[in-house]
């Protein structure tokens, strides 16, 4: 039969709680100590109670352990960055020389675009590199016919603000000019002026000028 698991928890009971710790301690001391004597071991064992109260114990000195312990941590935290550093570099290096291929790639490739260094290139590299070619000015033609568009309609839109502008100053024009009084149209319209050809005479004579006077 199986037994399961006793999930461990925290001893409600203050009484009981104490007792435990009183006891787990003296054990936990115990076994360091059989510990550092059996397998020659430097232990140290810092215990701190529920009230703050310390317990220790160190085989030989606790400040020396301590010293060794934090120089260990250190010693360990140097290695891990260098291991780290040296694993950035590496990989560094390897995406250096992944984008240097990917240069020359894009060199060459820009070459036969060109038409150049096609001495090598395969019947259908050449047939592959005209189609990309073909591709790119179908796509340079749509692009110069939309901005050919885009002007035109600039071009249309600035064409009918300039035409409302025009309009509207001939409108304004039109107010600003004084209006002639009606009464004033209608004694011009009954009583024409006179212009300088009605004091021209017109009626024809024949003869000297003497006999033109007496009539």
């Amino acid at each position: 039969m199986v037994r399961g698991k006793t999930q461990m928890r925290r001893i409600e009971n203050a009484t009981s709680r104490q007792v435990t710790f009183s006891k787990r301690r003296s054990g936990l001391l115990k076994k360091a100590f059989e510990l550092s004597i059996l397998c020659d071991a430097e232990v140290a064992l810092i215990i701190f109670s529920p009230r703050g109260k310390l317990y220790e114990f160190a085989s030989s000195s606790m400040q020396t352990t301590i010293e060794r312990y934090e120089k260990h941590t250190k010693d360990n935290q140097a290695n891990n960055k260098s291991v780290a550093s040296e694993q950035n570099v590496q990989q560094l290096k390897h995406e250096a020389t992944s984008m240097m291929k990917q240069i020359e790639h894009l060199e060459v490739s820009k070459r036969k675009l060109l038409g150049e260094s096609l001495g090598l290139c395969s019947i259908d590299e050449l047939q592959e590199i005209e189609q990309q070619l073909e591709r790119s000015v179908n796509s340079i033609r749509a692009r110069k016919a939309q901005v050919y568009k885009e002007q035109i309609e600039q071009l249309r839109e600035k064409e009918r603000v300039l035409t409302a502008e025009n309009q509207r100053l001939n409108e304004k024009c039109e107010t600003m000019q004084p209006r002639q009084p009606v009464s004033e149209q209608r004694e011009n319209l009954a009583c024409p002026e006179s212009s300088p050809s009605s004091d021209v005479e017109t009626e024809l004579f024949i003869g000297l000028p003497e006999r033109r006077s007496k009539h």
